[in-house]
């Protein structure tokens, strides 16, 4: 059976975005079919209109389609990227897991691996607590966690975080950081691999 994997970010200024486009290439590359998907933007219009940033990432990922519950069904895989938001994933992401109760009751997110990455504005802005809080909700799904853990060396060079990769908004997507996160992708991918 194949991998199907569903690779939902949420990115206000692109960090996440740039993240869950390295782990679809690393993903494809290990064999698994890969959706790309951005969760759906809360924000009203004209907020995200007065950020030339927000408004930029927004014009820049309008090809990309929006996920829905359905996505979460085809899918036996999931990594999710969103950025931190008072040691939480932003609202946006929050809000489609919120949407997702009806595929949840029949045991439609149950039994697959899941994987997730984050960023914040600075290097302890709450990346690890951002994780841990989108496990628990994976623990309610009966999802199995997939996080790297120390499985590679390239972990320790791009901040040694455990959970998933993380990164600081504004530094550069080095060959390091594109290893780490390509790495937790495939790292899931044989996971998924395993189960299916």
């Amino acid at each position: 059976m194949t991998v199907k994997l569903a690779i939902i970010y949420y990115s206000s200024y692109g960090t996440n975005h740039q993240m869950a486009a390295i782990a679809a290439e690393a993903a494809k590359a290990a064999g698994a079919e890969v959706r790309l998907l951005k969760a759906p933007e809360t924000a009203p219009d004209h907020v995200i209109a007065g950020v030339d940033a927000w408004q930029a990432q927004t014009e820049k990922s309008a090809d990309i389609p929006t996920a829905t519950a359905a996505d979460m069904e085809w899918a036996n895989a999931y990594l999710v990227s969103a950025p931190t938001r008072f040691g939480g994933m932003a609202s946006q992401m929050r809000a489609f897991i919120d949407t997702l109760g009806g595929v949840w009751g029949k045991g439609g997110l149950a039994n697959k691996p899941v994987s997730a990455m984050t960023s914040a504005q600075n290097a302890h802005g709450g990346q690890e607590a951002t994780l841990l809080s989108f496990y628990t909700t994976v623990m309610h799904w009966g999802g199995i966690i997939v996080a790297p853990g120390y499985t590679d060396g390239v972990i320790f060079k791009t901040g040694g975080n455990p959970y998933g990769y993380s990164h600081t908004q504004g530094t550069e997507f080095t060959d390091d950081v594109k290893a780490s996160i390509g790495h937790q992708a495939r790292r899931l991918v044989e996971f998924a691999a395993k189960l299916a």
